[in-house]
């Protein structure tokens, strides 16, 4: 079948959105699926086969990122001669307006993936926030109601759409991982090209540099853990608005000469960084899957990560890692117990390997095509007002 995708955010910006899209389009395309994908411009775009590139400005939060203008003279006619059978869209806002204004002309089901708690993420408008977090909250939900199917990573956040009033039938299908990337990586990466002690403990975190991630949480509690085991280390993947920010706290609290920052690096790069650690931690509070956890998971890695939303379900706690309240004394207690007890942090490892099987990507492409062909045979959709 033809899928049409609208995202607002794509390559060669990174996050886990793009990563999904980029893990389901593989997939589905090995199925026999065609998929073409409508998404912002950035600068320097190289011409991709079945991207259609929006014209785009600058984010003002956040200058790698590019607003798309949701207009084009070429769409229509693009649309028009490649005719879609499904539209699945990857935010309720700008092009996936665009989206679900085409899924109403053509007459064909409109998906939607939530990836992200939005009302989540109020701390970027400068004023009446919990005005923004009303309004977001009733907005998403609102165009929930008007598609055929959403799709949600974690059955905690399905929860949370109905318990916001959303009608519209939800299925719970996470983005997986390519589970033979995670398997030969280098596994002294991080030391050889950054320079690091081979006998230091490495703590690992994978993700955007942004408040919501909560990474001050991680500083502090890394902090009170290198007073007691002074050879470790905590590594920051990723680049993001709050990098600078984020810097000068940790020379604040005295451990700047401990943490490292890496800044973005290739996906290949990433896999050698889980694979190179000891364990990975993490706070973030507004995860709808977290996929840096099945990762983590894929490459063996125990998990210490604050219980919120879809954490919860990506790490089971006690078999592959702990999941804490949030606090820095019982955060900091379970790594420290993970770093003293090496035969409980090699059962972990082992656990998380086995338990990470559950997140193919090949199997949830599968489910998603399935999902994809039922809402197709179902021709009572088209009595859905989209």
């Amino acid at each position: 079948m033809k899928i049409a995708v609208f995202t607002d955010s794509y390559r060669p910006y990174t996050s886990g959105v793009v990563h999904s899209i980029e893990t389901f389009t593989c997939e589905l395309t090995a199925l026999g699926h065609e998929i073409y994908i409508f998404a912002p411009s950035y600068p320097h775009c190289r011409n991709e086969n079945r991207v259609f590139r929006f014209p785009s400005i600058p984010a003002p939060t956040n200058r790698d990122f590019t607003l798309a203008i949701p207009f084009s003279p070429r769409l229509n006619s693009v649309i028009s001669k490649w005719q879609p059978d499904i539209i699945h869209v990857h935010s309720p806002f700008l092009l996936g307006q665009v989206g679900a204004r085409f899924a109403r002309k053509l007459g064909v089901p409109l998906v939607f993936t939530f990836h992200t708690l939005y009302d989540h993420y109020v701390h970027y408008v400068p004023f009446a926030r919990n005005l923004t977090r009303a309004l977001t909250r009733r907005y998403c939900r609102d165009f929930c109601n008007q598609c055929h199917l959403v799709i949600t990573p974690t059955s905690v956040i399905g929860k949370h759409l109905k318990e916001m009033g959303v009608k519209t039938r939800i299925c719970n299908i996470p983005t997986g991982i390519k589970l033979e990337d995670f398997a030969e990586a280098d596994s002294n990466w991080l030391q050889s090209q950054f320079g690091l002690n081979r006998e230091e403990k490495i703590l690992l975190f994978v993700g955007r540099l942004g408040r919501e991630k909560n990474i001050d949480f991680l500083l502090k509690a890394f902090a009170r853990i290198t007073k007691e085991l002074p050879q470790t280390r905590l590594v920051l993947v990723g680049g993001g608005p709050e990098e600078s920010n984020l810097k000068k706290l940790a020379t604040r609290l005295g451990i700047a000469s401990r943490v490292l920052f890496t800044g973005p690096l290739a996906r290949m790069e990433v896999i050698k960084c889980y694979r190179s650690a000891d364990l990975f931690v993490f706070a973030s509070k507004t995860e709808t899957q977290g996929l840096v956890l099945a990762e983590a998971r894929a490459s063996g890695l125990p998990v210490v990560a604050v219980k919120a939303f879809g954490t919860s379900e990506m790490v089971v706690d006690g078999d592959d890692g702990f999941l804490t309240g949030e606090s820095i004394p019982e955060f900091t207690s379970h790594i420290k117990k993970l770093l003293a007890e090496d035969d409980l942090r090699q059962r972990m490892s082992v656990r998380a390997r086995i338990n990470a099987q559950s997140l193919s990507s090949r199997n949830c492409a599968l489910k998603l095509s399935s999902e994809y062909s039922t809402l197709l045979e179902n021709k009572n959709f088209l009595r859905k007002t989209v």
